[in-house]
């Protein structure tokens, strides 16, 4: 990755994260002479791994299991088994365990999760096969609208064609009620509401919002279609494979190369300058894959924006916080219950009042001290993560951007004693499921929210998603209200980060979108 890129690449793009990576490739398919910029060491963003907690094992310093860029169109179309990539599956996809004994699962096969939760609830599996039913007849489409620019004509017209022979107008309903209004309509046990509930929390939507109860429906129809698949060697393979994929396509790749501002012109962004003074020249277009406050008022200068812009960012709205721990052990977690087939992604939940409670103490500054989890059994889903009978596990809980109040002890400043303090509520929690868990600890690795945001700028304050996924910032108000794609006020210059339609997750839609909008506005005259 050395600097050896055209003096005037056609395009510059910024930042080696997913979104980064799939402009360029995508740039570089179309003839494009193609240069990305990334500020860190080694290009991901927050897609990467390293054996920085212990030389034996491999962890994934942020993102890990990718159902969303299973089911994309848009990786699948990259072709990366080609370059490298190897896709793992644990047993199961995800479950959630109880404090008595037991296992809420998903299974990939929907047959056998509807068998088990019938056995739990009677009435249950026969109401989960008829979401799968719906969710076949307009699954692909709602993906694919999810995925496309907005507005998603070709794909809106296909799910409004599925729409009669799957439920119509109550299935619309259906998708953009609350989680809590699905659960309360459709299943009656605890096992399928912990499983919904679990999969609705991966964004910052709160159960009782409109658009919890697509995303919970979407995370957890993907595992039966594609499972959470992990790249086998660490999540750093999947942007990996991009990279080289990039290269070979005759792009350049250059790191430790931090971009300081846009260069703009005449209204028309045409290059941008690097930390330490060096200018680079883009011939056709400037691709930001970075946070809409990043690039609005810092990269790109204020008197080179509309006012409403600068305002719209003073109102900009980030996701909650992030704190995560990983652990190398050296034998499975010991859960006290085994469950049938077992599971790469963990959510550590007592009931949908448990989770009520953490949304109501993150909304209102408290750190919980019984937080919800999201974990990954990372050996269980790709042997390669650890030594034979080791696991590679990890384990995140948000936290408030602004941090007010907590356990007793917290301090908010993110220091070692906060960190160790979150850490202990942790694997207190997970010692209540699987007693001695602390006795397999052989190293462990806590990253704050000043750590996450250290590791990759995109992650400001820790906040995962670029920006929250509620409704007041989705659609056409992602980033700023009237919006929703991938063009800026600046000629030329594109913005393809998660701040951009449609949001977080690793399915390169924002970069697709700006690679496109490029693509497009090249053809334009003038």
């Amino acid at each position: 990755m050395e600097p050896s890129a055209p003096s005037t690449p056609d395009a510059v793009v910024i930042g080696a994260g997913p979104n980064g990576l799939v402009a360029a490739n995508l740039l570089a398919d179309a003839g494009w002479s193609v240069l990305l910029l990334e500020a860190q060491p080694d290009i991901g963003g927050a897609v990467r791994s390293t054996r920085e907690v212990h030389p034996a094992y491999v962890h994934d310093t942020f993102s890990s299991f990718y159902p969303l860029g299973a089911a994309s169109p848009i990786i699948r179309g990259l072709g990366l088994e080609d370059h490298g990539l190897v896709w793992e599956q644990a047993p199961a996809p995800f479950g959630t365990p109880y404090v008595g004994g037991g296992w809420a699962l998903v299974h990939r096969d929907r047959e056998a999760t509807a068998e088990a939760l019938e056995r739990q609830h009677p009435g249950d599996g026969r109401a989960w096969l008829r979401l799968c039913r719906q969710w076949d007849r307009v699954g692909p489409s709602l993906v694919g609208a999810l995925l496309s620019p907005f507005p998603p004509v070709r794909h809106g017209l296909g799910l409004l064609a599925r729409l009669p022979g799957a439920g119509g107008l109550g299935l619309v309903r259906e998708l953009l009620s609350p989680v809590r209004t699905v659960l309360d309509s459709e299943l009656r046990g605890t096992a399928p509401r912990l499983l919904l509930a679990g999969n609705a929390l991966h964004a910052d939507i709160p159960l009782d919002s409109p658009g919890s109860g697509l995303m919970g429906l979407l995370l957890t129809m993907l595992a039966q279609d594609v499972g959470f698949p992990v790249p086998r060697g660490g999540a750093g393979q999947l942007t990996g494979a991009m990279g080289r994929r990039l290269e070979q396509r005759g792009g350049q790749l250059r790191t430790d190369a931090r971009v300081e501002q846009v260069l703009v012109e005449r209204g028309r962004a045409v290059g941008v300058r690097l930390a330490g003074g060096e200018v680079v020249r883009a011939g056709r277009a400037v691709l930001a894959d970075v946070s809409a406050p990043a690039l609005y008022g810092d990269l790109v200068a204020p008197d080179q924006l509309p006012d409403r812009v600068l305002r719209a960012m003073r109102r900009f709205e980030w996701d909650p916080a992030t704190v995560k721990v990983d652990w190398a052990l050296d034998g499975p977690i010991p859960w006290a219950s085994a469950p049938e087939a077992a599971p790469g992604t963990v959510h550590v939940l007592d009931s949908i009042d448990d989770l009520h409670r953490f949304e109501t103490e993150l909304r209102a500054g408290h750190v919980s001290d019984r937080p919800y989890l999201v974990m990954g059994q990372m050996a269980t889903a790709d042997p390669t993560r650890a030594p034979a009978g080791g696991e590679s596990v990890w384990a995140y809980t948000h936290v408030p951007q602004d941090a007010r109040s907590g356990p007793p002890g917290f301090t908010g400043r993110w220091d070692e004693a906060d960190k160790d303090l979150v850490a202990g509520l942790f694997e207190r929690r997970i010692a209540e499921l699987a007693p001695g868990f602390a006795d397999r600890v052989v190293a462990r690795r806590v990253l704050g929210p000043p750590d996450l945001q250290a590791r990759d700028a995109n992650l400001v304050g820790g906040a995962l998603g670029g920006g929250t996924a509620a409704l007041q910032q989705q659609l056409i108000f992602r980033p700023v209200p009237g919006w929703g794609r991938a063009e800026t006020p600046v000629g030329r210059l594109f913005l393809a980060s998660a701040s951009a339609h449609p949001g977080g997750g690793v399915h390169g839609a924002p970069g697709a979108n700006a690679a496109r909008a490029a693509l497009l506005h090249a053809r334009l005259p003038g």
